[in-house]
């Protein structure tokens, strides 16, 4: 299908981005209808024993795996890639109610650019959860060329209220806080342990459902675990934020701000107040904006990705510890030990010597 043949197509629900991204809105009402808008889209095809959508089209090539796992919990799961720089936002239609709750948890494939004369660059990933309310907006930009997979998870109020103990919990907990505030959606960072291979198991079972009479309730099992994982640590996660809805937030500025720290995990920081003169945005608006989306500072944020950096680099090759320590921007070695392992629990050599046991 022609770009111009696929642009009169959705042309009723598409315009072109002021910043240079092509805008998709996606419908958020329920995940039926999330389900049936993608199998519906141009460039879509649907396997319905399978439970799987295919899409491949002007601007995204990947599928789309879908499956109800209990009453009132959907799951799915998306592996995309994108052809031009795109935006992604929920929509939703004003006559069909919005009353469910959603998790997701998104990774992104990219690669950073390295100093090391033998080492031109490595692959590297961006993980992150969100939750969001019922109704509410959401956006996020994507580069030409992102591979990123999404896992879905579609909650109602009644398995919300049945599976999450929100009444024995203190009224205090920021989490609670968020709930009765006007804050549509909440981030984090790395908070559940290890999902990545828990989401590859869960997508397996997928692909392999009609092989075992058994995977429905492995299915059910493997999702209430991450499920159960994602909210214990939400509880017990102490972060002080007032929880009233910001002003409208600048996704493409937050996505290339992302990006230019991501780009430069192997130099020093060049500030925030570097960062919001070349994005042409104030830097307190830049610093709310970026910890609203991402849930956590600016500059948090970079020391993490530069810590998640140093452990790849030090599970994955034999740099030195003082070489690695530089790729991510520390000339002090005792300084970026001291960081590591604040980040990781171990020190440099202590990971790197447990791997070499295991």
């Amino acid at each position: 299908m022609n770009l111009s043949k696929w642009y009169q197509l959705i042309k009723p629900n598409f315009r072109f981005y002021k910043d240079g991204f092509f805008e998709f809105p996606f419908l958020a009402n329920t995940p039926e209808l999330f389900i049936e808008s993608t199998v519906k889209s141009p460039g879509s095809r649907h396997v319905s024993e399978d439970q799987v959508v295919y899409r491949n089209n002007p601007f995204v090539n990947g599928e789309m795996h879908y499956r109800k796992i209990d009453d009132g919990l959907w799951l799915t799961i998306t592996n995309i890639k994108f052809k031009y720089d795109t935006v992604i936002k929920s929509s939703y239609s004003k006559d069909i109610p919005s009353d469910h709750y959603s998790i997701t948890f998104t990774v992104f494939d990219s690669e950073v650019k390295l100093q090391n004369v033998f080492i031109d660059k490595v692959p590297f990933q961006n993980k992150f959860w969100s939750f969001k309310k019922p109704g509410t907006d959401v956006g996020a930009c994507f580069y030409k060329g992102s591979k990123c997979q999404f896992y879905i998870y579609y909650i109602s109020p009644s398995w919300f209220e049945k599976h999450v103990p929100l009444d024995a919990l203190d009224a205090k907990i920021p989490f609670k806080r968020f709930l009765d505030s006007s804050k549509g959606f909440i981030s984090y960072q790395d908070i559940v342990p290890n999902a990545e291979v828990l989401s590859h198991e869960i997508l397996h079972t997928f692909k392999t459902f009609k092989n075992d009479p058994f995977n429905s309730t492995i299915l059910k099992a493997q999702t209430l675990s991450i499920l159960s994982t994602f909210f214990k640590n939400v509880f017990n996660d102490s972060r002080t934020d007032n929880y009233q809805e910001l002003s409208s937030v600048d996704y493409s500025k937050i996505t290339k701000c992302e990006l230019m720290i991501s780009k430069q995990l192997s130099k020093p920081f060049i500030g925030i107040d570097a960062l919001a003169k070349a994005l042409n945005i104030s830097s307190s608006k830049l610093k709310m904006d970026f910890k609203s989306v991402y849930g956590t500072s600016i500059l948090q944020y970079n020391i993490d990705k530069k810590m998640e950096l140093a452990r790849h680099l030090t599970l994955n090759t034999t740099m030195q510890i003082k070489h690695i320590a530089k790729e991510v921007g520390y000339e002090s070695s005792s300084k970026f030990s001291a960081t590591f392992k604040k980040k990781h629990g171990k020190l440099p050599s202590e990971l790197r010597s447990g791997s070499l046991v295991d």
